[in-house]
């Protein structure tokens, strides 16, 4: 059953750098120029003819001394995207306000330190050893980047890593909401980092999942996915009723599913991807007729964009807008759903819907109301969506504080 209606949270700080650039006003602009970030630049030792999202300058992040344990590119791009937008200071304001036991971390990757490993492979010992200075537990383990972030900011509360694939970053808003609506926390970092690597770039490419050309999602013409990398955070806060309302961003509800009908493929119907957005809507409150937006998943595959497609069309018929950003930022995994939850926030803070970029003949099969163009318009909910492997499902309904 959905979960019932819930006290909103406040998104009281936000970053996001992916291959669009690094912070805000980099993510923003490319949005509104409609400029895609993919590109058939090499990585690493890749050989595959595909388009990839890298971020710039992630190889030349240097992490303190006190930090250089974590190296590795997946914490390095967690470390670049945390300078970004006065994150760092709001986070450190809230550990003053609550207490270092009272913040919490719940962060989403699947990727994590992979590159790390993989590149300890390569040098070998002649026993098969792998190199003495490779640490597992603080590069490729999955919670390296949640107990990274802690350690940056001496939190002790509870600190978490979801690791479902591509809904990883947005469930764990649901995470940090359960925690604070219990009382055991007054504030959470949630949002998620993953990092390109060669696993994840051949293991699309055997599944047939990649494209070798940009990815269009719900194009009639559409081959599949460009992958990406990125890394988003937001920090959650209970919402002070005396704050004014101005472009304040805040969490409405959370709706996750499991609908467990294939390792790799989603339900043919969309009955997950529904019943999520459905329980995101009932935990806001909201009727479908108060969303003005979807950001759908849209990773461009076949069948990903068409189960989809019917879960939005069946539960909201075709007129509320919806797009895909995946166009621009390529598809960033783990790290998707939170890097689409600061691109919604973007979307209401400025008053604008991002059309789905590299779309040119939209799939007449998919009867949803598709921007290919952006729109300026009146943004006030949102409803993000973001549904993993195996069926991993979670909708985020987000809002404009005065729109409570």
């Amino acid at each position: 059953m959905p979960a019932p209606q819930t006290q909103p949270l406040h998104l009281s700080g936000f970053t996001l750098s992916s291959c669009l650039g690094h912070g805000l006003t980099a993510t923003r602009d490319a949005l509104q120029a409609a400029r895609t970030g993919l590109s058939s630049a090499p990585f690493e030792t890749v050989d595959l003819p595909a388009f990839i999202g890298q971020v710039s300058g992630v190889d030349d992040v240097v992490l303190p001394a006190d930090l250089s344990g974590f190296d590795c590119r997946n914490n390095r791009l967690g470390w670049l995207a945390l300078q970004q937008d006065g994150f760092v200071e709001q986070v450190r304001a809230a550990r003053a306000r609550y207490g270092a036991q009272r913040v919490g971390v719940f962060l989403g990757t699947s990727t994590s330190g992979i590159l790390q490993t993989e590149i300890g492979y390569r040098h070998l010992d002649a026993s098969g050893h792998l190199p003495a200075d490779f640490d597992y537990a603080r590069t490729h383990n999955t919670y390296s980047i949640a107990a990274f972030v802690r350690q940056v900011f001496d939190l002790h509360g509870p600190a978490v890593a979801v690791s479902t694939a591509c809904s990883s970053s947005a469930k764990v808003f649901g995470n940090a909401q359960r925690l604070i609506a219990a009382g055991l926390i007054d504030a959470a970092i949630v949002g998620g980092v993953d990092s390109l690597c060669l696993t994840t770039l051949y293991g699309f490419h055997s599944l047939q999942l990649l494209s070798t050309d940009l990815c269009r999602p719900y194009d009639a013409q559409r081959q599949g996915l460009s992958i990406g990398e990125a890394a988003a955070f937001a920090l959650l806060e209970r919402a002070d009723a005396n704050a004014a309302a101005g472009d304040d961003i805040m969490l409405a509800g959370v709706g996750e599913s499991a609908d467990a009908h294939h390792m790799s493929a989603p339900h043919p119907e969309g009955l997950g991807a529904r019943l999520a957005m459905q329980g995101a809507l009932t935990q806001a409150g909201w009727q479908t007729s108060d969303v003005d937006y979807i950001n759908l998943h849209g990773t461009a595959t076949p069948s990903n964009d068409a189960a989809e497609g019917k879960a939005v069309a069946g539960l909201f018929g075709n007129a509320t807008p919806c797009s895909s950003t995946k166009g621009a930022t390529g598809h960033t995994l783990g790290a998707a759903g939170g890097a689409e939850a600061v691109i919604s926030a973007l979307a209401m803070r400025h008053q604008f819907m991002p059309g789905g970029v590299n779309t040119q003949e939209l799939d007449p099969t998919i009867p949803v109301n598709y921007l290919i163009a952006n729109r300026e318009a009146p943004v006030r909910r949102v409803l993000s969506n973001s549904f993993g492997f195996g069926g991993t499902n979670c909708s985020l309904a987000l809002c404009r504080r005065e729109a409570l």
